[in-house]
């Protein structure tokens, strides 16, 4: 059970609404709808008896949300009361996969940045900056997001991605003859999801829908072996060492590009939070995005980053 949740529950407890419940968190309902089914499960309880016409509070619903709504304020002194130890609120900081290596030597000295523990997809990183619950977040995002969100981002860094391959075959490949995984999970594999399918309208690329979590790790692995083409590896991917029967292949016509913006709301005016921004984007640069050839979703916010 996580905080988060419990806001969830209790926005939806006033509004009795979930479409209205999810634009006052600024997330999107499908993920709404998952957490509350998560702490559910949790808590053990259904806390909404709810149909397509109407959403009401169960009788334990209505029971919990008075102490939902008492957790919520006492975390909220704790965070002011340590605040206050501290000298300072800290800037929390949340990432998916990947963050910069000298990360905490960039801000020494400019703000008590706190690494947020829980590693989650870019949607959901990108709804808790705009839920408030953290002020900064590495993550993937679109021009949409930042507009529903009210966000801003500055880019931070960029995987050029690869295939992998069956065989001992390490030249290059064309785009349009590789394949790329779309997971049934859209929960947790949204953003690779859209990447996914703009990658492949726009190259040609073939789409495979899977629903054993194959984007990564071992059973992408099987993928590869079972589909016996290229497929391309995702950002979450891009470190790991591949089996022995499988080859890296670097990806052309064009080169696929994953971006990490550094996201934070466009409200923000706290000078730590500030700082650290710039502290982390200063002399970025375009990171290899400014050539010809590079392929990047057309709703990627660094769409058109130094092209003429």
């Amino acid at each position: 059970m996580e905080l988060r949740q419990l806001r969830y529950f209790v926005a939806v407890a006033e509004e009795l609404n979930f479409g209205r419940a999810a634009e006052r968190l600024r997330i999107a309902g499908p993920s709404l709808s998952q957490q509350i089914k998560a702490l559910e499960r949790d808590l053990g309880v259904r806390l909404f008896d709810r149909d397509r016409r109407s959403v009401a509070l169960t009788t334990t619903g209505e029971a919990l949300v008075t102490d939902a709504r008492a957790v919520l304020a006492q975390a909220d002194r704790l965070r002011r009361h340590a605040a206050g130890l501290s000298g300072g609120e800290p800037v929390r900081l949340g990432y998916v996969n990947w963050r910069p290596s000298d990360l905490a030597e960039r801000v020494a000295g400019l703000a008590d940045l706190r690494v947020d523990a829980w590693v989650l997809p870019s949607h959901a990183q990108a709804a808790r900056v705009a839920e408030r619950s953290i002020d900064l977040a590495i993550c993937w995002v679109q021009t949409d997001d930042l507009a529903a969100y009210e966000l801003e981002a500055s880019l931070i860094g960029a995987d050029q991605l690869y295939a992998v391959s069956t065989g001992t075959q390490t030249s290059a490949v064309a785009a349009k003859d590789t394949v790329v995984l779309v997971d049934a999970d859209a929960d947790s594999w949204s953003s690779w999801n859209l990447y996914a399918g703009q990658f492949a309208r726009d190259t040609g690329a073939r789409v495979v829908r899977i629903d054993d979590g194959g984007i990564t790790g071992p059973a992408f692995f099987e993928q590869v072996r079972t589909l016996r083409q290229p497929v391309i590896n995702s950002p979450k991917g891009q470190q790991a060492a591949l089996p022995p029967d499988l080859v890296r292949r670097p990806v052309v016509r064009p080169a696929p590009y994953w971006t990490w913006s550094l996201v934070v709301r466009r409200d923000e005016t706290r000078t730590a939070v500030r700082a650290v921004i710039k502290a982390l984007t200063d002399g970025v640069g375009a990171l290899g995005l400014d050539v010809e050839g590079v392929w990047l979703p057309r709703t990627d916010p660094h769409h058109d980053l130094g092209r003429p």
